[in-house]
């Protein structure tokens, strides 16, 4: 049975998001902002009470471990930022993605994310996915619509795994929390 581009970039993203449910579905409330080591981004509360998250434009040496907060601030900011693009809107920049909090929140507000985007695969053909695009590239004119989403796809991925890993560790941990 052949299977169109479309449908197999489809399949990858629903295969890994059906991994992220399972860590999804098992995180707690106190699994987002539990720090795994001394050297550590995670998300922090300012004086307004809204959550920022850890953040520098040049990579610290050594790289900070991210809490689970962290990756799922991560994951929506990014996520955000290719559906302002996959749908015309003007990119927001990284601060004006608020992530709502440790919890069901979060996890709300990723599975909307998914909803939408989901959406948005849903209306493109395969024609579409050779249809050039910006983000996250910028200025790479032989990027496409196609790459995006394969990129979207492996980001996902790699954040899935990281939030695993960390909601993992943390419960076999005899480190109090």
């Amino acid at each position: 049975m052949p299977t169109t581009r479309r449908e197999l970039l489809r399949w990858q993203f629903d295969m890994t998001w059906s991994l992220f449910e399972y860590h999804l579905e098992r995180l707690g409330p106190d699994d987002f902002l539990w720090e795994p080591a001394d050297i550590c981004w995670t998300m922090r509360q300012d004086a307004t009470g809204t959550w920022r998250p850890d953040w520098s434009d040049t990579e610290p040496d050594p790289v900070p471990v991210p809490t689970v907060a962290w990756v799922t601030w991560h994951i929506g900011w990014w996520w955000s930022v290719a559906l302002d693009h996959a749908q015309g809107r003007p990119p927001r920049e990284r601060d004006d993605v608020v992530w709502p909090g440790p919890g069901e929140a979060s996890v709300a507000w990723l599975r909307g994310l998914r909803a939408e985007w989901a959406s948005v695969l849903e209306d493109l053909a395969d024609a579409d996915l050779d249809a050039p695009a910006r983000f996250p590239w910028q200025e790479d004119p032989d990027m496409t619509v196609g790459h995006t989403l394969a990129w979207l796809n492996a980001e996902l991925m790699k954040n899935v795994a990281e939030i695993g890993q960390l909601r993992m560790v943390r419960a076999a941990s005899k480190q109090p929390s």
